[in-house]
C-alpha cells in the first residue's frame, strides 16, 4: 500500500482562531518556529491559513509610505506571494487572523495518498497543508519536510512492496526469476523476462513504489515486442 497522509502528518498542531489578534498570531509563529498556521472557527473547522508572508504585508506597505528604496526586493517578493495589489492592501490593514489569512485553504485528508499532497503543494507553491476529517475539522498538518519521510523507508519494506505489486497475471510473476535489489532507496532490476514490454512494465511498477529514489534497469528479454511506429507526413 502506498503511504498516506496519516503516516507522515503531525497531529500536534498549533492553530489560531479567526478573531485572534495580529500580535497573537505573530507570537505563536515565533514560539512554534513555523512559517504558517491554520485558522479555525469555534468548532475547529479550517477557514484559512495565515503565514509570515501575510503578516509581512504590513511591513511592505509601511516601507512604501516611508519610501525605503532598500526594501524594494522585499516588496517585490511579498507582492508576488500576495497576488493582487488589492489583496496586499487588505492584508496590510488587517488586525485579526481572519482578516490576514489566505482563504479558502488548500487542505488534505488523513487517507489521501502522499503523492497527491506533494502535487498540490507544488502546483500552488505552498509549504504546508492542514489535514481535515470528513467534517472539515482540523486533525493535523503536513509540511514539505513531512513528505520527505517517504524517502527514508527501509529498503526491505520497499522491496517487499515492489514484489507484492507485480501483477499476478504477468509471465514474470515469480520473483525467483528476477534479481530485485534495493539499497538506499535505489532499485536495481536484473534478470531475464519473456518480453521487452514486461521489462518496461516492471520498471514502471518500481517507480510507483513510495520511497524509491530511482530505478536502475538491467533487465534483458527474449522477445522484443516493442515496435517504434514511424510518424508519417514529414517534418
Amino acid at each position: 500500500m502506498s503511504m498516506i497522509i496519516r503516516d507522515v502528518m503531525t497531529t500536534d498542531v498549533a492553530a489560531v482562531k479567526e478573531d485572534d489578534s495580529f500580535r497573537v498570531v505573530t507570537q505563536l509563529l515565533i514560539d512554534k518556529g513555523v512559517s504558517g498556521l491554520p485558522v479555525v472557527d469555534e468548532d475547529g473547522h479550517v477557514k484559512g491559513v495565515v503565514s509570515e508572508v501575510d503578516l509581512l504585508a504590513k511591513e511592505e506597505y509601511r516601507a512604501r509610505f516611508r519610501g525605503d528604496e532598500y526594501r524594494q526586493p522585499l516588496r517585490a517578493r511579498i507582492r508576488h506571494s500576495l497576488g493582487s495589489e488589492g489583496s496586499g492592501h487588505h492584508k496590510a490593514t488587517g488586525e485579526t487572523a481572519g482578516q490576514l489569512m489566505t482563504h479558502p485553504a488548500y487542505v488534505t485528508t488523513p487517507d489521501a495518498p502522499v503523492v497527491l499532497a506533494a502535487r498540490l503543494m507544488d502546483r500552488h507553491g505552498i509549504k504546508r497543508l492542514p489535514v481535515v476529517d470528513a467534517g472539515g475539522r482540523l486533525v493535523g498538518i503536513v509540511s514539505r519536510r513531512d513528505l520527505l519521510k517517504v524517502f527514508v523507508r527501509a529498503d526491505d519494506d520497499i522491496r517487499r512492496e515492489l514484489v507484492d505489486s507485480i501483477p499476478i497475471t504477468a509471465p514474470w510473476t515469480d520473483p525467483a526469476s528476477l534479481d530485485i535489489r534495493v539499497k538506499d532507496g535505489v532499485v536495481t532490476l536484473a534478470g531475464t523476462v519473456t518480453r521487452h514490454s514486461e521489462a518496461l512494465s516492471l520498471a514502471r511498477v518500481a517507480r510507483g513504489v513510495d520511497g524509491v529514489v530511482t530505478v536502475r534497469e538491467e533487465l534483458t528479454w527474449r522477445h522484443d515486442d516493442v515496435v517504434d511506429i514511424p510518424v508519417w507526413g514529414g517534418a
